[in-house]
């Protein structure tokens, strides 16, 4: 069997149990491209001794005839989520040298299922990015170029060596994390599928926080078959975490039958943002168009507060944010900065967290920090957190009338250069997140899903959001229009 990195989650998960393949076989072929694609910078902690443990045991359960859907499938880890004796630095600094002594509870489920992990993937320094350029392993690079030129492309942020890693086919899957948008959007920028499940769907423990009110993991995968799988391994109540919900795990892939007659679609007018590329226009409308193509009826609904989200979620966020990473200070964990004779605690806790924070971290802690003061609390915090309440209730009102999912843009554009933004405003950055912050901010299901390319032969996705708690009808909402779209383009290899 050849060409083994490109195989699905799925068809690995046949090949594995027919025999045709072990997992031994898969990982040595996944651990090789990886070590091929250094230039795509998406691994940064590479752990084949353990990939091939796991690979090994995986096989020996697949023998006894003990074989979860995920067992023996080569997975890469954002360098988010804690792994037992495994740098977790979520990709800042500060964190340099930590190794946990415990599992988060999302890689113990994958884990215990029998997947294998290669290696740690490259992210924005605290998921705080929309371009993977914040990182203190350097930039992550999409594996897509521009017909005719070879910039490189940012992968998108925070999960961009999750997407990149996907796309260029150096896993099968990875895990991702979400806080207004790091998975929809970086997977729209490579071509892949990527799922934020209903905030409480997923563990967050273990998972180094941003803002707790807002994170949510979630799969990034290559198609909607595989993100069903790798979703229901990921999810349950977990009573480690006081945000998890105690609510069942449907059989997400057994749900997926591509039937979506009667469903209603409704399509936002407010997200006909001004200037917004003809391209993606005419992506919105095709998706539209196939998704009517395939039984369901497209409405027009609106959600008027959806102009107040970004401001919102750039309030809240860094609020979060700022409580969080208070405890990165020199004390415990992490880097410690060099003290001059007769620097005391807060001299220390200074050039702790000067060094070690990066520049966009700094500035969200700082942001974040004033908005939480005294004088600014009720100004700024507590309005940002009433309008958050109306953006929830906008998409209640929408579900209520019977509404089954919105379909949207998932991106304002396609991938743009590495480096193109540096000298831009940081709002021109945030604007990347505005057709995802409102899915976060009232903690619903949402998915990109490719759906074409524009002129330079850039991969574009669309976005589903769908009712809480409902990720089963909304990825088979997905899979029909992925379906339609057959979107089948890969990047031509460079690296």
């Amino acid at each position: 069997m050849t060409d083994l990195t490109k195989l699905t989650i799925a068809a690995a998960r046949d090949a594995l149990r027919n025999g045709d393949v072990t997992s031994v076989e898969l990982t040595e072929a996944c651990l090789k491209a990886v070590d091929a694609a250094a230039t795509l910078n998406a691994f940064v902690h590479k752990t084949p001794e353990i990939a091939m443990a796991q690979a090994k045991g995986a096989d020996n359960r697949l023998k006894l005839g003990m074989s979860p859907d995920l067992c023996g499938i080569p997975l890469g880890i954002k360098d988010l989520f804690c792994t037992k004796r495994v740098p977790s630095q979520a990709a800042s600094r500060i964190l340099e040298g930590f190794k946990p002594e415990y599992e988060s509870t999302v890689t113990d489920k994958l884990f215990t299922a029998g997947a294998v992990m290669l290696g740690k993937l490259n992210m924005d320094e605290f998921a705080m990015g929309s371009s993977n350029e914040t990182s203190c392993y350097g930039n992550a690079v999409n594996p897509w170029r521009a017909a005719n030129d070879s910039a490189n492309l940012t992968p998108g942020g925070s999960s961009g060596g999750s997407a990149a890693a996907v796309a260029a086919d150096l896993c099968l899957g990875a895990t991702g994390t979400d806080t207004g948008g790091s998975i929809r959007q970086p997977a729209a920028f490579v071509g892949i599928t990527g799922i934020k499940p209903t905030y409480g769907r997923v563990s967050r423990w273990g998972i180094v926080a941003f803002a707790s009110s807002l994170d949510q993991a979630g799969p990034m995968t290559k198609d909607v078959r595989d993100a069903a799988i790798l979703l229901g391994a990921m999810s349950g109540h977990d009573p480690k975490d006081s945000t998890s919900a105690d609510i069942p795990v449907p059989d997400f892939e057994a749900m997926l039958t591509g039937d979506i007659r009667g469903k209603t679609i409704g399509i936002p007018k407010e997200y006909r943002m001004d200037g917004m590329p003809d391209e993606i226009e005419r992506l919105w409308a095709t998706g539209a168009a196939m998704l009517r193509d395939a039984g369901a009826q497209i409405v027009d609904i609106s959600l008027p507060h959806t102009k107040y989200a970004l401001p919102a979620y750039y309030v809240i966020a860094p609020a979060e944010a700022s409580s969080n990473l208070a405890r990165y200070d020199g004390v415990r964990f992490g880097h410690r900065a060099k003290l001059a004779q007769g620097d005391g605690i807060t001299e220390m806790y200074e050039k702790t967290r000067a060094e070690g924070f990066g520049a966009e971290v700094q500035r969200r802690v700082m942001v974040g920090t004033y908005v939480l003061s005294a004088g600014f609390y009720d100004a700024y915090y507590n309005r940002a957190r009433r309008v958050r309440a109306l953006i929830k209730r906008d998409f209640d009102e929408v579900f209520a009338a019977g509404v089954d999912a919105i379909l949207t843009p998932a991106t304002p554009s396609s991938a743009f250069a590495l480096g193109s933004m540096a000298d831009a405003d940081p709002v021109e950055m945030y604007l990347n997140d505005v057709f995802t912050v409102t899915v976060n901010l009232a903690g619903l299901p949402g998915v990109a899903v490719p759906a074409g390319l524009d002129a330079k032969g850039l991969p574009l996705g669309l976005q589903l959001i769908g009712r809480p708690w409902e990720e089963a009808d909304l990825l088979n909402i997905a899979y029909s229009l992925e379906g339609a779209a057959d979107f089948v383009a890969k990047p031509a290899k460079w690296w």
